[in-house]
């Protein structure tokens, strides 16, 4: 075919696009079990951190972190029923693709949607945190919407099931030095202590307004405010309202404070 020939760009143009496909193709499938790991393990540190089962700011290395993680014992929450779900597997289950999901999403209310979430997923998984038999924590995956972005984070509960154990938050792209305060470890530290709920049942944790000295009354339910992020501030507080009230967590909180769960078998070091 003569180099003049235009058909001949059209058919060099089309075997590099081929070409390049296959390739970008071929990467993906080889590359996912490696990102499939990298998450995983970004989940278990951000998770472990939570339990008390390692020192704050403790490095371990990675094979030690995820068999820490995988001992936990994670379960499925079916959150309007407030009960435990045996029938999906924990593990695998993608909270935030379900949210869309029409079988596994629901529609937030909209006089109840104050963390602006939209829709939620119908099912959620927990994490239990054992001490020989007796519960210890359970820490719970919080969500809502920012200034900016959606924030997504965990709450670690004593097993009260009120008092603040732990928090973080490992995903948002609030406004940097401001918004992003909500990741700051001595922030975050200031939660464990502080109670969710009030002498009725009632979410009332807050941040802010202001320095909450540690001696006033109002230090038993708030945590400071964060200078110059009032609304990310104030997106925290109604995320976990929300999460915390009945179209959230609070009816299982209910139910495992009325009835204590029992430790799973694998979470115990069985084998099944």
């Amino acid at each position: 075919m003569d180099n003049n020939d235009p058909r001949k760009a059209v058919i060099v143009v089309a075997l590099v696009a081929v070409v390049c496909s296959s390739l970008v193709s071929a990467a993906v499938v080889l590359l996912r079990p490696v990102h499939l790991n990298n998450q995983l393990l970004e989940r278990s540190r951000n998770i472990m951190q939570l339990t008390g089962l390692i020192e704050p700011g403790q490095t371990l290395e990675d094979a030690k972190m995820l068999a820490l993680f995988k001992r936990l014992d994670v379960r499925m929450v079916d959150i309007d029923q407030g009960a435990f779900d045996g029938s999906m597997d924990p593990k695998t289950f993608d909270q935030r693709r379900a949210a869309g999901d029409p079988q596994l999403g629901v529609a937030v209310p909209a006089g109840r949607d104050l963390a602006r979430l939209g829709t939620r997923s119908r099912y959620a998984p927990v994490y239990l945190v054992w001490d020989e038999n007796q519960l210890q924590r359970i820490i719970l995956p919080i969500r809502g919407a920012g200034m900016w972005s959606m924030l997504y984070g965990y709450l670690a509960l004593e097993s009260d099931m009120n008092t603040v154990a732990a928090a973080s938050f490992y995903e948002q792209t609030e406004t940097p030095g401001l918004g992003d305060q909500i990741t700051r470890p001595d922030w975050l530290a200031k939660w464990r202590g502080r109670k969710v709920y009030d002498e009725l049942g009632d979410p009332v944790f807050a941040v802010g307004p202001g320095r909450i000295a540690p001696d006033s009354s109002a230090a038993l339910h708030r945590v400071d405010a964060l200078t110059g992020a009032t609304i990310t501030g104030d997106a925290v507080t109604s995320l976990v309202h929300y999460w915390l009230g009945p179209h959230g967590f609070q009816l299982l909180l209910n139910q495992l404070r009325e009835q204590p769960p029992t430790q799973a078998a694998t979470a115990a070091g069985g084998d099944s």
